[in-house]
């Protein structure tokens, strides 16, 4: 699916390149198989999530109880679905770099302070973030076992331990509610006076609500909540003691005076500031719920079950057809290689001695080479790559060119090698083998991906 199909909607037609590329079907799968059996470890490995965590070490520094609550959550982890969830940037859809995400609080010591342990998904540096990998820890206010992370402590605003229903099994249903998916778009709800213009993809009338559970966890029964909205946009939610957590009334936005002024006060999630992307894809008529994740499917769409993965987009499949000379002929897969269909051998070892010679050869012949060096489904090989999916761009490689072809110097050999040496650095990463901030990706002179530019940690919502 195409920039195109989002009739100009750049943010929307971004999501939909995300919700093809980023989280691939047979991942869902195999990840969904795993879990099924209990095997959480291997539900992660599937999902491409790195485990930094010990269980029997946990249970021995926090205790069994600890342990124990570990454990369940661990069990009814859908890292596929974490993964479909995790806090995105623009341009390319990417994860956001750098991150360290809290799933789970806990209180091992029983100190009552809001949790002292957390379950943690991080991100690695922008350097290293080839193979767009996860990985899971703990952190209880220390460094110990973050390595080269340049942010191991939960970040603020995007955090998910105020939203299991994003990654854990047992809380999915209440995605419906918790994104407003249970009653139509502008119902007739009341909605807070502001001078300012919010974009169409704030979540306002869920914002009260979700603003009221945020202080309950830090002890509070009404205060100001900040929201940012991007870039320096600020607002201040001013929530009444004695105000209906249902609705909007006890609701005042007002713009926050000084970033100071903001800083100070929790952070309203950022999961719960916008609208769901897929519930606004939905809306907008461009995604069909068989191409979501099950899950999510199944919470946003009365009726559909969770069982199975989401339905792969449409290859192409045949013989293609190429102009050639005034005719239709056909190039096509022949022993695993892409051939000329309608041209004999004779006449098409005399065309390649033509081209060696620095002569024209056939139209199909053209094709054939161009397919082999910057294929017309290098957009999407490129995606795939980018996203960690490079089982999905051999075989979309494999596809058009079959499992036999050598491949010529050009953009696709450039764009494997290139995905191939990032692997590298990602394990340089992995291995603390490289400086803190100083990866290879990162020094001058270096290629950056697919030599494109893309904004410094643009949220992508």
């Amino acid at each position: 699916m195409h920039y195109s199909a989002a009739n100009g909607d750049s943010r929307l037609s971004c999501w939909l390149r995300v919700r093809e590329f980023a989280v691939p079907p047979s991942m869902i799968e195999s990840a969904t198989a795993r879990r099924a059996t209990g095997d959480w470890a291997g539900a992660c490995a599937a999902a491409h999530v790195d485990v930094d965590l010990n269980l029997r070490c946990a249970a021995h520094a926090y205790g069994q109880e600890f342990a124990a609550c570990l454990r369940a959550d661990l069990r009814h982890l859908a890292p596929d679905l974490l993964r479909w969830h995790m806090p995105r940037i623009a341009p390319d859809g990417l994860m956001r770099p750098g991150l360290t995400v809290s799933l789970a609080r806990y209180d091992p010591m029983g100190r009552g302070d809001g949790g002292t342990v957390h379950l943690v998904a991080r991100t690695p540096p922008a350097w290293a973030d080839a193979g767009q990998r996860i990985s899971l820890a703990l952190w209880d206010g220390s460094r110990l076992g973050a390595g080269l992370h340049p942010h191991p402590r939960p970040h603020r605003r995007f955090r998910l331990d105020l939203h299991r229903h994003l990654w854990d099994v047992r809380r999915v249903g209440e995605l419906r509610v918790r994104s407003g998916a249970d009653r139509p778009p502008d119902d007739g709800r009341p909605t807070p006076n502001l001078d300012m213009p919010l974009a169409r993809d704030c979540a306002v009338d869920r914002w009260a609500p979700e603003a009221w559970m945020l202080l309950r966890t830090i002890g509070r029964a009404g205060g100001a909540v900040a929201v940012r909205l991007g870039g320096r946009r600020r607002l201040v939610l001013d929530l009444a003691v004695d105000g209906d957590t249902s609705g909007l009334p006890a609701l005042r936005i007002r713009t926050a005076p000084t970033r100071g002024d903001a800083s100070a006060l929790p952070v309203l999630p950022d999961a719960a500031t916008w609208v769901l992307p897929d519930l606004a894809l939905l809306r907008a008529g461009l995604i069909e719920a068989d191409r979501l994740h099950p899950l999510v499917a199944s919470a946003l769409v009365l009726g559909r079950s969770p069982v199975g993965g989401p339905r792969s987009p449409e290859g192409g499949g045949g013989p293609r057809l190429v102009e050639c000379r005034g005719a239709q002929h056909r190039i096509g897969l022949v022993n695993e290689v892409l051939v000329p269909l309608d041209h004999g051998p004779a006449e098409i070892r005399r065309e390649r001695l033509l081209a060696a010679l620095t002569g024209t050869p056939l139209p199909c012949l053209q094709v054939i080479d161009e397919a082999h060096r910057a294929p017309d489904c290098l957009i999407d090989v490129r995606a795939r790559l980018d996203h960690g999916d490079t089982a999905g761009a051999l075989a979309a490689v494999e596809g058009l060119l079959g499992p036999g072809a050598p491949l010529p110097r050009g953009a696709l050999r450039d764009e494997l090698e290139t995905a191939a040496q990032r692997r590298i650095e990602y394990g340089l990463f992995r291995a603390e083998l490289a400086e803190l901030g100083q990866g290879p990706a990162a020094r001058p002179g270096r290629r950056s991906r697919g030599d494109r530019a893309r904004p410094r940690h643009t949220t992508f919502r």
